[in-house]
């Protein structure tokens, strides 16, 4: 049977147990008495192989048990999942994002684990806040597949080559502006800026947010903002455009929110912001050396920015079938050291310390940097912001849209600052 071919945006199959019998010239019914399990993320190429490395060495420890694969790039993921789930058709095993946690959860559309804690689901060597970041209501609808926070990378390459430094842990806002400026006239190369266009990006404005002691959300579920501070916000990338530190609109619309699509990765900038966790995935896809500090602070005296928090999640259907085995495929993700030697830190730092001993002498450059990293930022950080209310993902979309609106002088900053205002309250209110 020929294996199909591991493209991103289709549905990879992890049935080992299928393609062994069809090896073995046996009709595809008798795997039917097999336990099936359906498991549903996002991410690159390289998160795709590592997930399926452990789907088959699961399989090989239980058998009898077949685990299908899917995995879609992120903006493609959540309206493929929303509509399954919609129609009562969602995957057993639902990698999750700590900003859709809440709204899938009060929507009954994932399994509490609670019951399953200690019959099945060991979280004995997980931290407290781990587990609770996890919670919503109370109640368990996720497992952290590994921590980690923002990061900024950067080609180590390309900022030796023109002479400045790169940015780190203490650039702020304005000096990250300069230096982004710099940066492109150094270069000398047409189409090729400091920056990516951040302006768009709701963790970048989260973190720039922050270092002002504001967050994006009330604890009623309103903005933590207004529409001055987000009037500022949008001048800022606006200036950045201007000066040429980052890319035109034209370069940032062919971002898709990606690792394959970045302004890095695409060569039209020497920075890119992304997870911490992404910077395994950012360096295969990237012949330069990279690296990664923070974002931006602001400044002296300022508040921190950023936060660690679950890379993403493992929540389970409300619907699957077979809850015993769901909860069994998770807890073997999370806790098996072998395959947290397959996984590394591609999804963040795990949470499990026997786990995190485990992995530690297997790790390569690019595993310890990320460890390092997060390391380094534990004494720099704020606490972990409250779980995002329902609408949080299309305000998320309306920042990006508005954000490219103003680059394209299709909306004046104040008149986009006012747009943003009033539609993502009218989300907030509708729920």
């Amino acid at each position: 049977m020929k294996q199909p071919q591991m493209n991103r945006r289709s549905v990879l199959k992890a049935g080992a147990g299928l393609a062994g019998l069809a090896a073995l010239g046996l009709p595809a019914s008798a795997f039917a008495q097999e336990r099936r399990l359906r498991m549903y993320w996002w991410g690159s190429k390289e998160r795709a192989d590592r997930t399926l490395q452990v789907n088959k060495l699961y399989q090989n420890t239980y058998t009898g048990v077949a685990i299908d694969g899917e995995t879609l790039a992120w903006g493609d993921y959540w309206p493929r999942l929303a509509t399954q789930t919609a129609g009562r058709n969602a995957p057993d095993v639902i990698q999750m994002d700590y900003r859709y946690i809440a709204e899938y959860a009060r929507r009954g559309a994932l399994l509490p684990l609670d019951p399953h804690v200690g019959k099945g689901l060991d979280l004995k060597d997980f931290p407290p806040s781990v587990v609770d970041s996890g919670k919503v209501d109370g109640k368990i609808y996720g497992i952290s597949l590994g921590g980690n926070t923002s990061s900024t990378i950067y080609d180590k390459d390309a900022f030796a080559a023109v002479g400045l430094p790169p940015p780190n842990l203490d650039t702020d806002w304005r000096a990250f502006a300069k230096l982004m400026a710099e940066f492109t006239k150094a270069a000398k190369r047409p189409g090729y800026f400091g920056s990516q266009d951040g302006g768009g990006l709701e963790p970048i404005f989260e973190g720039w947010l922050r270092t002002r002691g504001q967050e994006l959300y009330t604890p009623d579920n309103k903005l933590g903002f207004g529409e001055k501070d987000i009037e500022e916000w949008f001048a800022y990338w606006a200036d950045m455009r201007a000066s040429g530190g980052c890319v035109t609109p034209e370069l940032q619309a062919l971002d898709k929110q990606n690792v394959e699509n970045n302004m890095l990765t695409l060569g039209k900038a020497a920075i890119g912001f992304a997870h911490s966790n992404q910077l395994v995935a950012f360096q295969s896809l990237n012949k330069s050396k990279l690296a990664m500090t923070s974002y931006p602070t602001g400044g002296p005296g300022a508040k921190p920015g950023q936060y660690i928090k679950p890379s993403m999640l493992f929540s389970l259907s409300a619907r699957t079938k077979e809850v015993d085995e769901a909860v069994r495929v998770l807890n073997f993700f999370v806790n098996d050291v072998t395959a947290g030697k397959i996984l590394g830190v591609e999804r963040g730092v795990p949470a499990s310390a026997p786990v995190l001993k485990g992995i530690a002498e297997s790790l390569d450059d690019l595993g310890r940097a990320m460890a390092d990293y997060i390391a380094a930022m534990n004494s720099r950080v704020g606490p972990l912001p409250q779980t995002p209310p329902g609408g949080a993902g299309e305000i998320q979309v309306l920042l990006r849209r508005v954000n490219e609106q103003i680059g394209f002088d299709r909306l004046k900053v104040a008149d986009g600052a006012k747009l943003f205002v009033s539609e993502a309250s009218r989300i907030l209110a509708r729920g």
